[in-house]
């Protein structure tokens, strides 16, 4: 009962906090469709990952065969031609997962190649959106598409037309 009350009057004291404050809305996943540079990075990104993921899949076919050639041959082989074959199949195999990792882990070539073609889009946004909040007195712009606590918000305080018209794409 102590939670239900401290609850209550937390939110009745941020419901009279609030009243003196301005907020407004945009949804990002609407800019970023009406932004063609956006679109064109996409596909940029796309078209480099597929070809990564060709050449990742080339290299782990190798893999496979190698390893089905042993297991077919295995019985014909000595111990240390086991081994060495063994070896090779296993470093062809790191080699794989090293590949990948360059390509597709946390600080490989995809993730440096979507920050080098999304990082200016998101500035400029960023900035539009900072002007428009500094110039209409906005204390918080929340995206609507991100924001899962958002069960509804009135449209007339979306400004991602003007997000768009401040960036040059007029809707």
């Amino acid at each position: 009962m102590k939670r239900l009350t401290l609850l209550i009057a937390f939110v009745g004291a941020l419901f009279i906090e609030s009243n003196a404050q301005k907020f407004a809305l945009i949804d990002m996943e609407y800019i970023l469709k009406n932004i063609p540079a956006y679109e064109m990075a996409n596909e940029q990104l796309k078209q480099v990952s597929e070809k990564w993921e060709k050449e990742v899949s080339a290299q782990a076919e190798k893999v496979e065969a190698l390893y089905k050639e042993y297991q077919a041959n295995s019985i014909f082989y000595t111990d240390d031609q086991k081994k060495a074959k063994e070896e090779a199949i296993l470093e062809e195999d790191k080699k794989t997962q090293e590949l990948k990792r360059n390509y597709f882990g946390p600080e490989g070539e995809l993730f440096k190649k979507r920050e080098a073609l999304m990082k200016p889009i998101q500035d400029d946004i960023y900035n539009a959106v900072k002007s428009i909040a500094d110039t209409k007195g906005y204390q918080m712009v929340m995206d609507r598409a991100s924001a899962a606590s958002v069960i509804f918000a009135s449209p007339r305080i979306d400004i991602s037309n003007e997000v768009l018209s401040k960036l040059g794409y007029s809707k």
